[in-house]
Order: C-alpha cells, then sequence, then structure tokens
C-alpha cells in the first residue's frame, strides 16, 4: 500500500473520482464509452498546463465517437471545447495555442483593445470552417456558457460597473444563489433533447439554440471577462445586452445533473471546484456534491513544480513577464504538459486505473 501512495505522490497526473464514477471504474476500466459528458472550466490561461492531455483526449480518447458526447464550456474552457468539435480537433487546438499565445500587449490596453485581440483569437479557433463544423456536429454537442448583466452591471463605464461587480460579490459571499440577481446564465447548444444541460435551475437559465449565425459572437462573449473586455451587445437568438464571460456563473461548475446518464470526464487543472468566479476565495464554497459521477483528471502538485516558475500559466504572466518570457514559458509548460497525456495512455493501455483512483 505505501509503494503506491508513493507512486501516486510522484506521478504527474490525479484521477479524482466521485464514488458513482470510482465503482464504475473500478469495476469495468477506463473506457470512452462509459463518459457521456466531458466538461472544461473558465480559468484564462491555465488550459495551457493540460494541455497536452486536452490532445490527447480529443484526437485519441474520443476519436471517431459515434455515441452523443455532450460537452459545457465557458471561457477558455468553451474555446477548448470548440476544438473537440471540429472536424479535426488537433489542428484546431493548434491553432488555439498559436493565437492565444500570440497575444501581444505591450502596453496598458483598453478593453476594447483586448476584445479586439481576442476576437483575433475567435477567429483563429474557427478558421474557416470550424463554426460549421462546431454547429452540425453529430456526435459532440456543444454547450457554451454567456453570461447576461442585470442592473448596475448592464453599465459599462468603469466606475458603475465596477460597483455592480462589488455589489454581485457581497451578495454572493452570504449566498451562490443571489448571482442570479446581477446576472443571468445563457447557454447556447445545439438544443439536442437528451442533453442534460437542458434543464439547470440552480440559477436563472436561458437555453438559446447555437447556429452558424452566432457561434462567433458567442465565443467572443463566453470569453469577455468585465473590466479587462468589452462586453458583447449583440448575439442572434437573444434579446440585446451586454453579454460577458460565462465564468462569472459558472467557473468550475457545480451542477445539479439529475438527468445526467453516464459518467462526466473533466480535465482540470486543479483537484478543487470553484463554482463560480466570484468564488474564488470563498474556500468554504469548493464543489462536491454534483461530482458523484465524475472523474476529474488533474496535474499532481509534483507535476506543477516541474513547469517554469512552479506554477500553471495565468493571467497575471501578462503583468510579470514581457512578452518574449512569456510566450517562452507557455510554451514550454504546453510542452511539458505531454507528460500527462502519456500517463493517462498508460494508464489506458495497461487497464490499471484501479491503482491511480483516488475518491474526490
Amino acid at each position: 500500500m505505501a509503494l503506491v501512495l508513493r507512486y501516486i505522490e510522484l506521478s504527474a497526473l490525479r484521477f479524482l473520482a466521485g464514488p458513482t464514477a470510482f465503482n464504475t471504474l473500478a469495476e469495468q476500466g477506463l473506457k470512452a464509452e462509459h463518459f457521456t459528458q466531458l466538461l472544461a472550466a473558465s480559468g484564462g490561461p491555465k488550459w495551457l498546463g493540460i494541455a497536452g492531455l486536452d490532445k490527447y483526449l480529443f484526437a485519441e480518447f474520443f476519436k471517431d465517437r459515434q455515441t452523443p458526447l455532450y460537452t459545457l464550456g465557458a471561457s477558455s474552457g468553451a474555446w477548448r471545447l470548440a476544438c473537440l468539435a471540429q472536424q479535426d480537433p488537433l489542428i484546431a487546438y493548434g491553432r488555439l495555442e498559436d493565437f492565444y499565445i500570440g497575444q501581444r500587449y505591450d502596453s496598458m490596453p483598453t478593453p476594447q483593445e483586448v476584445s479586439a485581440q481576442v476576437k483575433g483569437v475567435v477567429q483563429g479557433i474557427l478558421g474557416a470552417n470550424g463554426g460549421r463544423e462546431i454547429v452540425n456536429n453529430a456526435h459532440i454537442h456543444s454547450h457554451f456558457v454567456v453570461c447576461r448583466a442585470k442592473h448596475l452591471n448592464r453599465l459599462t463605464a468603469k466606475l458603475p460597473l465596477a460597483a455592480g461587480l462589488a455589489m454581485t460579490a457581497a451578495t454572493n459571499l452570504v449566498s451562490r444563489r443571489s448571482l442570479g440577481w446581477h446576472f443571468e446564465r445563457v447557454v447556447f447548444s445545439q438544443q439536442a433533447a437528451a442533453s442534460p444541460f437542458l434543464q439547470l435551475n440552480d440559477l436563472p437559465s436561458q437555453q438559446v439554440e447555437l447556429t452558424e449565425a452566432n457561434v462567433d459572437a458567442v465565443m467572443l462573449a463566453t470569453g469577455s471577462i468585465p473590466l479587462l473586455l468589452a462586453p458583447v451587445s449583440q448575439i442572434e437568438g437573444v434579446a440585446d445586452g451586454q453579454y460577458y464571460d460565462g465564468g462569472i456563473t459558472d467557473y468550475h461548475f457545480d451542477l445539479p445533473l439529475s438527468r445526467a446518464k453516464g459518467l462526466t470526464l473533466y480535465p482540470h487543472f486543479y483537484p478543487t471546484i470553484s463554482p463560480g468566479w466570484f468564488d474564488k476565495s470563498l474556500k468554504w464554497r469548493q464543489g462536491r456534491a454534483n461530482y458523484h459521477n465524475a472523474l476529474v483528471l488533474a496535474p499532481s502538485a509534483e507535476f506543477v513544480a516541474s513547469l517554469p516558475f512552479g506554477k500553471i500559466p495565468d493571467r497575471e504572466d501578462f503583468k510579470q513577464l514581457d512578452t518574449a518570457q512569456r510566450m517562452q514559458y507557455w510554451r514550454t509548460s504546453v510542452a511539458l504538459s505531454e507528460r500527462l497525456a502519456e500517463e493517462f495512455a498508460s494508464v489506458v493501455a495497461r487497464g490499471n486505473v484501479l491503482d491511480r483512483l483516488e475518491h474526490f
């Protein structure tokens, strides 16, 4: 037993399973067909620390998927999942890496200037035909989260918006359900009847069809962080308003998926779950109960320590590093994340997932 624990401690990848998922995987092994849901969190550049794992899952583990896989993403998580739903996920993911890492802010930019660069990232991800491929994918059913601002948060001037966000944070401190006073969750999808994400009622939510006409705007809106980027004001299929980052309501996700069938796979950069953007500093508000049927894949502390600067990339890198240093650091992190993919592939090939499972 001590040897097994030592092996887990030194591994790059952790396999954290809720009770239902633990039992299923222990009895039947780690197989792609067990998973019917796939999540991808908000978190800015943090995904670069697990990019290698993403690419293996998208291009190998779920290769030639012939049964429905319902995916849910917010912000940069939505951008990652948009790659999976395209005809060639690896090529799309390569574009995401190149355009995302290639952002340049050599002086303090305005929200409009950041939005212009992020629009370029979105256009890079989608390429010439990506939007059409996502919307018409018969097996990968994409769901992208956007937040519609209410009350003070509808105002775009810096001071009133900052006041609105402060009020949102204050009421969220008391109750997460208070987010519904300040923002409405809007889920854009293909509206597949069997989707477990169509009947979310933990917060006020609107379901809207994802189309070729609105996918570009949805992808931009889901990554539009208040105060840092300008909101998206027009999205086909919904009333005009101020639409922002989906991570506001669903930073890491903590959803009551009572209709979900099969298991949920969650390649994540943390072993913990902060439900919404305003919960990041609330250590007592961690998602657990809704993850009974989930397998969370997270980098180990040992792996994170092996990265440059001993951490996964984050948004502060734009401030702390010059452009050349940041790009090098981020590309090195992507390269090193291939270790996560290699470990996952090894567990699949050896059929020894039980040796690696931890209770989540």
